[in-house]
């Protein structure tokens, strides 16, 4: 059988066993220590935000940012229902609401006009809205940012998906009073697991950081005012993410060229659609993702894996989601047109020209059977 395709596997640099041996040379292979804080810069560095905080997950940097933020039990706040659940937990573990709120076909991102029709009329106002950019691809997000100041609603940017997305040459993450990027082993870049919280206020960052690290207060014993968690990265991890970011760009670039190649060797089948761009927005391309108009998309994926190549539905709505059958919601069903009809198809920066045709070619035969 041919080698296995895989949706987005891990991609090293090169000199991420060279960081590891330092860490291990050092013994500081605890959380903390100086890569950790390396990582931070090379994002500040980056994105051009004044503070980061390495976290161990994605979903630890948004239930911080929710704390911080104070949101509290029975508060209601809004998120995107087109994502992965991870955009979600963080509001459950707050024993907040979720508010769910659709997509347009404009960006597949949350819709702005939504967005306002809801808190233009709602009751009881949101403490905050988490905002995915959806497979790396920024949302209108200054349409978003306007809206939000305009209610007196907090911004977090679920941005897990978008490291590198850019929307007028600002990068995604940076717009909201939080951004968060994930670094799970499927993303852009990985250290196998870890998450960045930022932020352009730096006093919620250290506020951030203090509950990060159990909420100690700061004396020699161990003194405790408040409850927090365990989620600082460890300076392992952290080596792994300093010679990722050395190649972030090279990824992005990768990123972009696959879903090029898709659109070169598919463009020509009308029954396919793919995933749009905004046109003032650079969006990472983290999955190539389309639709098809009347073909089964579990016909395609059952099709790719007959030839050993990894692919997935779109995220299911999370107001289709059983856990949430009782939450509030704005719909237009967009995101739910969506999900029928589309896929992510294999997009690993380790793939070349010959791979992407062969999931293409796989494709446009699944399409003529």
């Amino acid at each position: 059988m041919s080698k296995r395709i895989f949706l987005s596997s891990p991609h090293m640099s090169g000199k991420e066993l060279e960081y590891i041996k330092e860490v291990f040379d050092s013994n500081y292979i605890a959380p903390l220590g100086k890569f950790v804080n390396r990582f931070e810069q090379s994002i500040i560095n980056y994105t051009k935000i004044e503070n980061a905080l390495a976290l161990s997950s994605g979903t630890a940097a948004l239930h911080l940012a929710l704390r911080v933020l104070g949101v509290k039990e029975g508060d209601d706040v809004l998120a995107s229902t087109f994502t992965f659940i991870g955009s979600i937990n963080a509001i459950l573990y707050q024993g907040a609401n979720p508010v769910f709120i659709d997509s347009d076909y404009e960006s597949w991102n949350l819709s702005p006009k939504l967005l306002e029709e809801y808190l233009s009329s709602c009751i009881k106002k949101p403490k905050a809205l988490i905002l995915t950019h959806l497979y790396g691809m920024s949302a209108n997000i200054e349409k978003i940012v306007n809206i939000c100041k305009k209610y007196g609603v907090y911004l977090i940017e679920d941005a897990a998906e978008s490291l590198g997305a850019t929307f007028n040459g600002k990068h995604t993450g940076t717009f909201g009073d939080f951004g968060v990027y994930s670094f799970n082993g499927n993303k852009i870049l990985t250290t196998s697991g870890g998450g960045m919280l930022v932020s352009s206020n730096r006093d919620w960052i250290e506020k951030a950081k203090f509950y990060s690290t159990q909420a100690k207060e700061p004396y020699l014993h161990y003194e405790h005012k408040e409850y927090g968690y365990n989620y600082r990265m460890s300076n392992v991890l952290a080596a792994i993410g300093v010679a990722q970011m050395e190649v972030i760009e090279e990824r992005v670039a990768k990123k972009r060229e696959i879903f090029n190649w898709y659109r070169e060797f598919l463009s020509d089948i009308e029954e396919i659609e793919f995933m749009p761009e905004l046109s003032n927005s650079r969006g990472n391309r983290w999955l190539s993702a389309l639709t098809f108009k009347t073909f089964n998309p579990l016909d395609a994926i059952d099709a790719l894996e007959k030839i050993n190549v990894e692919s997935r539905p779109l995220w299911k709505p999370m107001h289709l989601q059983p856990l949430f059958k009782d939450a509030k919601f704005i719909i237009d069903n967009t995101s739910e047109d969506l999900y029928n009809r589309g896929i992510c198809v294999a997009s690993s920066t380790t793939m070349n020209k010959d791979d992407v045709k062969r999931v293409s070619n796989a494709i446009i035969k699944a399409l003529k059977s």
